[in-house]
């Protein structure tokens, strides 16, 4: 295993899944405290009446992850599905079908929803058989990738720096990230929570040098395909300590900007509660974005977030 996953020098990063050691950090039990400090400053702003309330300014976004799903005749019923949907207008949608259905995908699917990738590698193409690289995929027409998720991190073994440098090269070359961070169920159970994601943050703000093109995904591993869903206070929670971390380690323009979307079981019966937390921005979802009619129902959850009229 170490040795299919090992690489050239000048490309450290891809690693075995192995406990490491972490520096010492403030405790949960205070960054909680500063997360139930922050909501709190975010509930106090008000938006105007019959627009979407979002403590991230932007459009609603609503990713969907088809990982490594679907054939030709699934994914065309999948195309005409989205094709055929009625979406609200004010969100940002994309999709992330495997590589090797991206095109066709593109030829097929209404403008309305852009194109992601699921990965790609860490600079310029060359001798890195099985990879994709930015521009390859600029040059298929996706406007998106996704970066840094747990299945990368956790099976595959990419580790924190070499996620960090990944996004930092897909941005120099156009292509804007969905940037994923999120703890496994014995971080959580351990009191980590924020500790996993404020390091998987850092290494993301050490290589990136604008966020103009980033949203972050907080996607708990413990609810990723488990059908476990964190409840809206939990979600809530995270994303605030999120944003009060961009806002302490980047700036507070980047932290009101950016975009912090919801990952882990995301459906079309959760997401109007979710979507109800003033810093869930959207979601990034998985099984449920392979069924057109319920991945509709998830873009449409924006309806939640609209001040009554």
């Amino acid at each position: 295993m170490a040795a299919a996953l090992s690489l050239a020098p000048q490309f450290p990063g891809l690693r075995v899944e192995r406990e490491r050691e972490r520096a010492p950090s403030l405790s949960s039990a205070f960054f909680s405290h500063r997360a139930c400090s922050q909501r709190r400053l975010f509930s106090t702003r008000r938006s105007p009446r019959g627009v979407v309330a979002m403590a991230g300014t932007g459009k609603f976004f609503v990713g969907g992850n088809w990982k490594c799903n679907g054939t030709k005749d699934s994914i065309s019923k999948l195309v005409a599905d989205l094709n055929g949907a009625k979406m609200e207008n004010d969100v940002d949608v994309v999709v992330a079908p495997p590589f090797i259905y991206i095109d066709q995908v593109k030829n097929s699917l209404t403008d309305c929803i852009e194109i992601s990738a699921q990965n790609c590698w860490v600079g310029k193409g060359g001798a890195f058989t099985g990879e994709i690289s930015a521009e390859q995929l600029i040059d298929m027409g996706c406007q998106w990738v996704i970066l840094g998720h747990s299945e990368r991190r956790h099976i595959i073994g990419e580790d924190d720096e070499f996620i960090g440098k990944k996004a930092a090269y897909a941005l120099s070359q156009n292509l804007k990230v969905i940037a994923c961070i999120g703890e496994k169920l014995e971080e959580r159970e351990a009191g980590k929570t924020f500790d996993v994601c404020f390091q998987q943050m850092k290494a993301f703000a050490d290589s990136i040098t604008s966020w103009e093109n980033v949203v972050i995904a907080y996607e708990p591993v413990w609810a990723i395909g488990t059908g476990k869903v964190a409840t809206p206070e939990q979600a809530q929670e995270v994303h605030v300590a999120v944003r009060d971390w961009l806002k302490k380690n980047v700036s507070t323009e980047v932290a009101s900007s950016t975009r912090i979307i919801y990952g882990g079981s995301v459906n079309g019966g959760n997401c109007s509660e979710l979507a109800k937390q003033e810093d869930i921005d959207g979601f990034l979802v998985g099984g449920a974005s392979l069924k057109g009619p319920e991945f509709a129902t998830i873009v449409n959850s924006v309806t939640s977030k609209k001040v009554a009229v």
